[in-house]
């Protein structure tokens, strides 16, 4: 690695005259997050559902066909003779249990549809976007504790120490490598910028502070609400889903040091902390700082940037059932969306010492193994049903798109 640091251009760290026009305090980031969340919680709540109704019924989704039966009574042909009859066949199937596959086994999981009137399962139903919320903060919990577990893992030798050697072979199979010739040098790009183009770099320092979270936050709850169906949304969480996963797990094993927090002979500034634009998503006891393999940024802007280029329907000859089709303007819009705002995220994490160029490349492989394979998750429904039921709740119907009809997809 010595030789690394020998064939890298070490250049005289510019002066630093670029100030942020604005800092935001500490509580705004938390409060923009929860605004979107609650107000997205708000928009796609189920109208014409109370949660105190004087008579509890079953609520009726605008996707039910008119004739879609609304409880067991519609499923039995009325038969005055046989009502008796009719009234022991309901109280005896109206809670069996269900029956889901999983890894091939057929398995017996509760009917949690007995619990539908409960006041928990009755405030889910008015505002289905909860489960959403819960379904993040897991995966919240689980990226907490990648930087615990890998400090346990790596103890003995240090896990600076293994993340900084991880970072350097980064950059050796960079420079080095066979493949060497696809990568740019991360660090002739951040000095471009430190030179002549600070204001721009100031400006990506902010991106690259406020976007990650609150714009991935923004982008869940805005799919949530115009998404064509609930079954395209739930392929675009479960890939964003799966992504965390196998990212965090990688996190774990594989912690590696950003460019920005390498040794100073190899010529990078950490720009953002350097500009005080730090987001207060990244200080904190449990964050990990060398999570730079992959990039997550990188990641969530490529699912980002998919899903927005499959929304404008551009290169798709069939729409989903009951999509209007799009103007060209807003075609354009969307693939415009879908190709920039990767191009800009990765501009801003490489530009700022963020993160490597092979750490997106990883990013990339990730995301599109984690859609090939996102119904993985089937696995855990029977899980799922077994802890809807020691909840004592009935999971809610999801209002996706619901509200967003009303309008006629116009966009």
């Amino acid at each position: 690695m010595d030789l690394l640091a020998k064939n890298s251009t070490t250049l005289e760290e510019p002066q630093w005259n670029s100030k942020p026009a604005w800092k935001l305090p500490g509580w705004a980031e938390p409060l923009m997050v929860v605004t979107i969340l609650f107000g997205a919680m708000v928009m796609t709540r189920r109208r014409g559902y109370r949660i105190f109704a004087a008579k509890p019924g079953v609520y009726k989704s605008t996707l039910d066909g008119d004739d879609s039966a609304r409880s067991s009574d519609e499923l039995l042909a009325h038969d005055a003779g046989g009502e008796d009859d009719a009234q022991e066949y309901i109280a005896a199937t109206k809670n069996m249990p269900k029956t889901r596959k999983s890894l091939g086994i057929t398995l017996k999981t509760p009917n949690t549809s007995q619990f539908k009137n409960n006041i928990h399962s009755r405030i889910l139903q008015r505002f289905p976007f909860l489960i959403e919320m819960f379904y993040w903060v897991i995966n919240y919990g689980f990226y907490r504790m990648t930087a615990i577990l890998s400090n346990e893992i790596f103890a003995g030798r240090g896990i600076w120490t293994v993340a900084e050697s991880h970072g350097l072979a980064v950059l050796d199979f960079e420079q080095h490598g066979f493949l060497s010739p696809l990568f740019p040098s991360e660090q002739e790009i951040q000095q471009w910028f430190m030179h002549g183009h600070q204001d721009a770099l100031t400006v990506l320092n902010k991106a690259y502070a406020l976007i990650h979270i609150p714009g991935t936050v923004g982008f869940i709850a805005w799919y949530y609400y115009i998404a064509p169906s609930h079954p395209t949304f739930a392929t675009v969480r479960r890939t964003m889903t799966l992504t965390n996963f196998m990212a965090f797990t990688t996190f774990i094993f594989y912690p590696c040091m950003p460019p920005r927090l390498l040794p100073k002979e190899y010529g990078f500034l950490d720009t953002v902390r350097h500009d005080d634009a730090q987001s207060v998503w990244m200080s904190g006891k449990y964050v990990n700082s060398l999570a730079a393999m992959p990039s997550m940024h990188f990641g969530y802007a490529f699912c980002i940037g998919c899903t927005m280029i499959y929304h404008s329907g551009m290169f798709r000859r069939k729409l989903e059932h009951g999509e209007a089709r799009k103007s060209w303007a807003w075609k354009v819009f969307y693939l415009s969306v879908g190709v920039g705002y990767p191009a800009m995220i990765l501009t801003t994490i490489v530009a700022t010492a963020n993160h490597y160029f092979l750490d997106t490349w990883i990013a990339t492989m990730f995301v599109l193994l984690a859609f090939m394979s996102n119904k993985v998750f089937y696995v855990f429904i029977p899980l799922e049903d077994w802890f809807l039921w020691v909840l004592r709740v009935e999971l809610p119907i999801p209002s996706t798109g619901e509200r967003f009809r009303d309008l006629g997809y116009r966009l």
